[in-house]
């Protein structure tokens, strides 16, 4: 599993990240970190700029991409996560 460290433009919800053929394409999903937190992914920040995303390896440079094309992204890291 991949998941993305998205930073937001200030003030940005970030409800617009994914389009909805990448988010149902991929079956990604957006989190705010204490939603991330509650499933068990630690060690994020409580940032209100800051989401979390989760998708599949395979669909990991579909996501990076649409990433690279938001508009309220600042910048983002992916991080391979074992389960």
């Amino acid at each position: 599993m991949i998941v993305f460290e998205v930073h937001l433009v200030a003030g940005s919800e970030g409800k617009d990240l994914l389009s909805a053929e990448v988010l149902q394409e991929t079956q990604a999903q957006v989190m705010a970190p204490a939603e991330a937190k509650a499933l068990g992914f630690e060690g994020f920040p409580e940032d209100t700029n800051l989401r979390l995303v989760a998708v599949a390896e395979k669909d990991q440079r579909w996501v990076e991409k649409a990433l690279e094309r938001a508009p309220d992204v600042t910048g983002y890291r992916a991080h391979t996560v074992h389960m």
